[in-house]
């Protein structure tokens, strides 16, 4: 595992050997004079378009590179406002649950990371925040928790219609599988340092030197980067909706990193 990994994109004009590209439909990477911009074009409902930086493609997740303690702390700003900005974007760390990259199993999520989605994206995981927009959060069903709880899941997913029964019951579902999140109380249009420092036992976000999320829910690693923008959406409720898909996007769209750096310690 590499100690440091540092990036000053708006002066370097270039991607180091860490990282791998994963661009599709349309997507791409730009050096800019402000640094490296996340590109999506516009696009329809029958493309999927992504622009993304990474370093676990091809790996097993045994290998991925990070585990706490580590922080992390990256400089972007974005083109759209939240609610406007279309798709999934965001930064942090995770364990590639979806084979998006490299031929893994598919797993259940383990996450830390900023992480925006749009409608009609429902991520209705934490009981007080919206289940999109723009966050920070914590992930982690690979957990015995949860693993107990399932054999109760015909039972209590039903229950979970009722607004009632969602309120009471809904917490210990939450905490069985790591989830704390915050909404980010900023513009995404303006330039903002975002931060993790990711312990064994706690996870601090913070924004421009703010703490906005201070949690002990955090995922095991080892975990990959993963940096991107894309135009999908999914859907995954306590009460039993699912569903995932591609949103239109007319105008295009982007996300711009100044600066990137990965301390482990």
């Amino acid at each position: 595992m590499p100690n440091v990994v540092i990036d000053d994109f708006a002066r370097q004009k270039s991607l180091s050997a860490h990282w791998q590209r994963f661009n599709r439909g349309g997507g791409v990477l730009l050096f800019t004079d402000h640094g490296l911009r996340f590109i999506n074009p516009a696009t329809t409902t029958a493309a999927y378009t992504n622009a993304q930086i990474d370093d676990y493609q091809d790996l097993t997740r045994r290998h991925f590179w990070w585990q706490p303690p580590l922080t992390l702390t990256v400089r972007a700003c974005f083109s759209h406002e939240a609610g406007v900005l279309s798709g999934t974007a965001g930064f942090g760390f995770w364990n590639d649950p979806f084979m998006m990259t490299g031929r893994r199993r598919p797993a259940l999520p383990r996450v830390v990371w900023f992480f925006y989605s749009s409608p009609p994206s429902n991520m209705k995981l934490d009981l007080k925040t919206p289940g999109h927009g723009w966050k920070a959060g914590t992930l982690d069903a690979i957990r015995w928790p949860f693993f107990a709880l399932l054999p109760t899941a015909p039972i209590a997913v039903p229950l979970m219609n009722i607004a009632r029964l969602y309120r009471i019951f809904w917490p210990i579902g939450q905490k069985a599988i790591g989830v704390s999140e915050a909404t980010v109380p900023v513009d995404m249009t303006e330039w903002h340092t975002y931060e993790i420092d990711w312990q064994k036992q706690r996870v601090r976000f913070g924004i421009d030197g703010q703490t906005i999320l201070d949690c002990r829910t955090s995922p095991r690693g080892p975990l990959g980067f993963v940096m991107w923008l894309d135009n999908q959406y999914m859907v995954v409720t306590p009460w039993g909706a699912f569903g995932a898909g591609l949103v239109a996007e007319p105008t295009g769209q982007w996300m711009e990193v100044s600066s990137l750096k990965i301390e482990g310690r």
